[in-house]
């Protein structure tokens, strides 16, 4: 697993707008309806991880969940964390 160097994650990010940067991490944060739709939309990502072999940390608070990518083994960003972000991007919200 190769970490990717700060002129990739700066171009990849720019195919995933509404996820940033944070050290060697990405993160984005979703709005849902209450918690049911939070829980349900969770549970849509828990698929899209296990698919992948890839893992976000996931918080949840009530409506609000926040997903931080990053490949901790590899000690930072690699091309699964993006590859992972675009398929969460999928999922409706």
């Amino acid at each position: 697993m190769t970490l990717l160097r700060t002129e990739e994650i700066e171009e990849k990010l720019k195919h995933l707008p509404n996820w940033t940067q944070r050290g060697s991490e990405i993160v984005r944060e979703f709005d849902f309806k209450d918690f049911v739709k939070a829980m349900q939309f969770v549970n849509m990502v828990a698929e899209q991880a296990e698919a992948a072999g890839h893992h976000p940390d996931i918080d949840i608070r009530y409506n609000k969940v926040k997903l931080v990518l990053a490949s901790h083994d590899a000690g930072g960003l690699t091309e699964r964390d993006f590859q992972l972000a675009g398929s969460i991007d999928q999922i409706p919200t």
